[in-house]
Formats: C-alpha cells, structure tokens, sequence
C-alpha cells in the first residue's frame, strides 16, 4: 500500500507544483520558496532543531503560544516552523520575525522527506491539528525523531475515509507517535485509525491560549477612532468565494434601517482581493481600499481589507463580528479570536472546523448561529441597535476563553520529556 501510495504522489506533485505556479501569477506569495516543496533549502544553521508544522494561516496563529512557550523554556534550541500557503507563510514572519526559520512543507515524497529532513535535523517533530502524512511519518521514524500530533482534531467522516485505507494510514502511528488530542472524541478517533492508546491523550484545544495583548486592543481603538468613529460598524472576517456576496446582501438589507452602517470586509486569501473589489463595483457598493491608506468617508459602504496581518485590530475595532468561511462549506474559522477581544461573534451554519467552540459560544451566549443573509441582516441590527446586548456577548466571550485557557502548558507537560530524551542522545 505504500508502494502504490508513493507512486501517486510522485505522479501528482508536478500537478501539485504547477499549480502553485498558475497562483503565483495572481499572488507572488507562491513563488517564493519553491525549492522547499521538493525538500531544498539551506541546511539548518544552528544545532538540532524543534520543528513545527501548521499547515495555514490559523494553525500558524493557533501554535503562536505554543511556539513561545518553547523558546521561552528552551532558548538554546532553534525553532524551525513550516507552512502549506503563503499566508501562513507570511503569519509566521510577521509573529516571530527572526527567532524562527519558516519554510514550506515539502511533497510527501520520500525523496522530498528525506532531503529536508536532512537539512533542518530536527530532535522532534510537531504537527498541528490533522496532518497525517505517511511518508513524512516513516521517515520521521526511521531517522529516530519523536512526532506529535498537538492539539490533534479528527472528524467521524475522516475516521471512515482512513479506515477504508487500511494498513496506509495505521501504519503512520509509530510507536513513538504521541497524539494529544482537543476532545475524548478525538482521541477516540484517533485510536479508531491506529494511534496507541498508552500514547494519546486529551489536552484541550491550545487556540483558547492564543495571546490577545493589549497593544492589539490599542491598536483597535485606534483604527476606531481615526477612521469609523461614532458609525456602526461589523466586520466579516476571513471571508471565501461565494460568501461575499451573501454578506453584501446582509449589509444592503441592514443599511436600510442603519444607513450609516459600514462593513469591514476581510477576505481570507490575498489572490481573491480583486475579485472582490470587482464584486463590490458590480453590485454598485461604495468602497475604499484599506492598502491605499486613506480616509473612510461617510459615504463608504463598505472598507475592502487588503492588506495581511490587520485582522485582530480589526475585530478590536468593530462592533460586532461574523466569521467566515461559515455561510459556504468551508468549515468556518477561528471564533475565539474575536471572542477574546470581547466582540459580540455571529457565524452561519457551517462549522464543522469548531463545533465544539461554537457549542460553548452560544451556549454562553457569547455567539449567535444564522442560517442565511436575511437572518445575518435581523442579527446585526439587533446587536447594533443594541449596546447592552453587545456588551454581554462580549464579556460573556471573553470569560468563555479565560475559563477554558491551559492547554498549552498540558501540551508542553507530554513535549517535555521528549526533548530531554533528544538532549541525551547523542
């Protein structure tokens, strides 16, 4: 079975490849570091490495403090941290500058393992979230590196997808795999597709540990304060194809009872941002692009959000907050961002990425679930028309990720020993 499996990997990564090129016409991003997708690269310069994998944008931001924790602990020991996409890409620069080497992950092709295993050396490996990679997972134990799966999350579909393969994917937990899952349902998952059970464990969910200072709720005010001052203002974060337009209905349903509404719309991937502003000009919304830098007249309708690294300052600023990849089948995205920041959350029916977060959101009152873009539009102008109601939301969001935070330090209690086992060999 890895036979056949290697052999389909070789036949798809130069599809793979070209469509990162036909991107990178629309978004550079892809172009740089190509050589890492085939495991090229400079060699590691330090000692051996702690390396971390988080294959996008919100595993990036979810690992942040976990991240920190180990060069807090572990000062001496390099950080390496490797992405799927150019946001994540370009997260990971803009969180931790010059303390760690960010890459992409290679093909899982055993020639691609091996060559960028060689170079970074890492003395163990960590994976975020679902990637089960079985040719990175061999290669990982033949070369002697313990792997983790942190803060590990699988769905009862995926458990049936795996299991139809058999032997594949049961053989990528070796018995030096620790898997430290967010939920018992999880772990039992987990062990349904042959993790050992001695070795997986349930930890939480380490994205209620992400770290909300408070330069990013200055920053909020700010932003406030300069450019919507006194107008009611939602914010539709991280945003996909198919969403947008729904959320413009909203907004045009919404500003008929608040005509001086103004919408802050973030879309999830850079290489989409002209498509939007197209879409904005097509259904005649008067709009500002933020990368230009300029005024918000009291005449825009809506703010376009194209620029990277401003989504935290943004929910700070905004009134209430609905998070996308939720009115499309996408999975929904990261709640306890905006629910950190004490902003009252709205997201649509799918989620299948946190149901468990958006269960705990709503049954503290803290979130709301629609259906559509008419009930989006009834939600908004109830929060809007209704500061108090806003308020508790957001208080009630804000003592939901207090209550739930430590799952970082239960993640670094099982990475422990590990890296004191890799000090002492040789």
């Amino acid at each position: 079975m890895r036979r056949l499996y290697s052999f389909c990997i070789y036949l798809l990564a130069p599809l793979a490849f070209a469509t990162v090129l036909w991107r990178g016409i629309r978004n550079r991003g892809y172009w740089q570091g190509l050589g890492e997708r085939f495991g090229f690269g400079p060699p590691a310069a330090r000692a051996r490495c702690i390396w971390l994998h988080a294959v996008s944008l919100g595993e990036v931001s979810a690992a942040a403090a976990l991240v920190r924790a180990l060069q807090a602990r572990h000062p001496d020991i390099p950080v390496i941290l490797t992405t799927a996409t150019p946001t994540g890409r370009a997260r990971a620069r803009a969180l931790f500058g010059e303390s760690a080497d960010v890459r992409f992950l290679p093909y899982d092709t055993p020639g691609s393992v091996r060559r960028f295993l060689r170079r970074i050396r890492p003395r163990l490996a960590i994976i975020m979230e679902t990637e089960l990679w079985p040719n990175l997972y061999s290669q990982c134990e033949s070369m002697g590196v313990p792997l983790v799966l942190a803060n590990a999350r699988l769905s009862a579909k995926s458990v049936s997808r795996y299991q139809r393969f058999g032997s594949l994917f049961r053989g990528v937990f070796s018995a030096t795999t620790l898997v430290a899952a967010q939920t018992a349902e999880d772990a039992m998952r987990f062990r349904a597709v042959g993790a050992q059970p001695g070795r997986t464990h349930v930890i939480g969910n380490v994205k209620f540990d992400q770290e909300v200072g408070p330069a990013v709720l200055e920053e909020g005010r700010t932003l406030r304060s300069r450019y919507f001052s006194g107008r009611p203002t939602w914010i539709a974060g991280s945003t996909h194809a198919g969403e947008e337009d729904q959320l413009l209905t909203a907004h045009a349903a919404l500003r008929r009872h608040l005509p001086q509404a103004l919408l802050l719309l973030v879309p999830r991937h850079p290489d989409r941002f002209g498509s939007v502003a197209e879409l904005l000009r097509g259904r005649e919304f008067t709009f500002v692009r933020r990368s230009l830098g300029g005024t918000v007249p009291m005449e825009t309708q809506v703010l376009l959000v194209d620029t990277m690294g401003e989504l935290a300052a943004l929910y700070a600023a905004a009134d209430v907050a609905f998070v996308g990849g939720s009115l499309v089948p996408v999975g929904g995205h990261n709640l306890l961002e905006p629910a950190a920041l004490g902003a009252a959350v709205l997201t649509g029916p799918f989620n299948s990425n946190g149901q468990d977060i958006l269960r705990l959101l709503v049954q503290q009152g803290a979130a709301m679930q629609v259906a559509d873009a008419q009930e989006l539009a009834v939600c908004l102008r109830r929060l809007l028309e209704d500061p108090d109601q806003r308020r508790r939301a957001g208080e009630s969001g804000r003592r939901a990720v207090e209550a739930n935070r430590g799952s970082v330090a239960r993640l670094l209690e099982l990475i422990e020993p590990l890296v004191a086992e890799a000090e002492a060999r040789p």
